[in-house]
């Protein structure tokens, strides 16, 4: 498995290495990435949307914003427009994705 570490003081909930391969891509809008982690089969239905540093996560169903990282409110507000108006996509690519 491809993977890359993480820079000494960043860390993620499943360790320091980070499998690109397992971060399946299923939109990219303007300069937002969205992405579901292979490791989150186990919890309710969401996407991951990132721009350069920043980060949010996103439930799909219904559409709420779980956290968010580096962006400021406005921006939290234009992603989540965007992730309402591709809601449907998301929450079919998550069940294609994970099978269920």
């Amino acid at each position: 498995m491809l993977g890359v570490r993480l820079p000494s003081g960043i860390g993620n909930l499943w360790g320091e290495y980070v499998h690109w391969n397992t971060l399946p891509t299923v939109l990219r809008s303007g300069p937002y990435r969205f992405f579901f982690y292979s490791a989150d089969r186990d919890e309710p239905p969401h996407a991951h949307v990132e721009r350069d540093e920043c980060g949010a996560k996103f439930w799909l169903d219904p559409l709420r914003l779980e956290s968010s990282r580096g962006f400021d409110r406005a921006e939290i507000r234009r992603i989540e427009r965007l992730a309402g108006e591709k809601a449907a996509f998301l929450l079919r690519a998550w069940h294609e994705y994970f099978g269920d």
